[in-house]
């Protein structure tokens, strides 16, 4: 089946000129990373580096597709790279929806009344805003008089974090007497312990093979995305107007149709750089079927991030209507295709299907004509039965 429609929408690859920049465009770190203070929300879903993130992938991919991530100017994203506090700062306050706050004039222009406010302001000085709304919400304890924003961020703080970007802060300290179910747990301090028993039970994090939970290990890029991947699962989602939610009418590699639990059909261009994500493996547009049930977020109009969370069975039945807008017939005369006009709450669809050799015809044949209301059902997006309106 082909789809056309008329939307178009530029799809940001992460070269744009703010990208790395801060407000007078001068670069703040030689070690350029997912930091953008313009106006634009970068989404970059191409890494030279890909085959390096295997279990992270798809987290990787989602959170890159919310410009959580956008990984380095040099097209990779150093998924094995031990991360900073302040990079699980800025990612875990972009998780939260809060970027464009933090990154607006008057959050830039804090006053922060930290030990080491200076270094940040002259190193970071596209963190200031991260870090003042990072602290309006909570993400800092009352005792912390340093940001630290060098420092890698271990397992414990990441955790800790994260619980709090939850709000789950006052159930993390009733849990404090909590037994955990690590071998290194007295390596816990007893003020954390209620955070990684929140942890635990919210599923956000595991231990290792041995037993072990490793508080004190930094995290890797690759760990955060799937950190952050579980908490944002978790959170109310902030971004609604970007997803959609449904079961497959029918795609092409330009167009896909879902219908939502509501009964109504959304129209969404396919990004020529989305990510789509099938049956364990990344694939391209072509491989989503009618009946996939589908999660998809988009950015200016265009689905950048589809992931299958059902695939469709073997043998997939639909049933659609519309106007006939034309036909088309084979060598052997017999009709190929056939292209409706429907109306949907994104505007007017013409939607082409294959016809099978035997297709059955109910009405008379003769008014198959263009302006005509028909129904076509079939299976696999292939017509096997048009019925002709009076």
């Amino acid at each position: 089946m082909t789809l056309f429609g008329g939307a178009a929408s530029a799809f940001a690859d992460g070269k744009g000129k703010g990208h790395d920049k801060g407000p007078k465009g001068h670069s703040h770190d030689k070690k350029k990373s997912d930091r953008n203070t313009s106006n634009e929300i970068v989404i970059r879903l191409q890494f030279k580096d890909e085959e390096e993130m295997k279990w992270a992938l798809v987290p990787i991919m989602r959170l890159a597709s919310k410009g959580v991530f956008t990984g380095y100017e040099d097209g990779t994203f150093k998924p094995h790279q031990t991360v900073s506090r302040i990079e699980a700062l800025t990612a875990a306050v972009r998780m939260m929806g809060l970027r464009s706050q933090a990154e607006s004039e008057e959050e830039m222009r804090t006053e922060l009344h930290f030990k080491d406010a200076d270094k940040i302001v002259r190193q970071y000085p596209w963190a200031v805003g991260y870090v003042a709304v990072a602290v309006e919400n909570g993400l800092f304890a009352e005792t912390e008089d340093k940001v630290h924003p060098d420092k890698p961020a271990d397992r414990l703080w990441s955790t800790i974090l994260l619980v709090k970007a939850l709000g789950l802060e006052e159930e993390a300290k009733a849990k404090h007497n909590a037994s955990l179910p690590f071998r290194d747990a007295k390596d816990i301090p007893a003020g954390a312990v209620g955070y990684v028993a929140v942890a635990i039970e919210k599923g956000l994090i595991t231990g290792y093979q041995d037993g072990t939970f490793k508080p004190n290990r930094p995290v890797t890029r690759a760990e955060l995305a799937a950190l952050l991947d579980r908490t944002d699962n978790q959170l109310p989602d902030k971004n609604d107007d970007r997803t959609v939610t449904g079961v497959v009418k029918a795609s092409s590699p330009g167009v896909l149709v879902v219908t939502r639990s509501d009964n109504t059909d959304v129209v969404v261009p396919i990004s020529a750089n989305a990510f789509i994500f099938r049956g364990g493996a990344k694939v391209d547009a072509s491989a989503l079927r009618a009946g996939d049930k589908v999660f998809v977020l988009t950015y200016n109009g265009e689905a950048v991030f589809v992931e299958v969370t059902q695939p469709a069975s073997q043998s997939n039945t639909f049933t659609d209507a519309g106007v006939l807008n034309s036909v088309t017939l084979n060598a052997e005369g017999r009709l190929s295709t056939i292209s409706l006009t429907k109306n949907t709450d994104s505007g007017t669809l013409a939607v082409i299907y294959n016809v099978a050799n035997n297709v059955q015809i109910v009405g008379d044949a003769s008014l198959l004509t263009p302006g005509r209301n028909v129904e076509v059902s079939g299976t696999d997006s292939t017509v096997t039965k048009i019925v002709i309106k009076p």
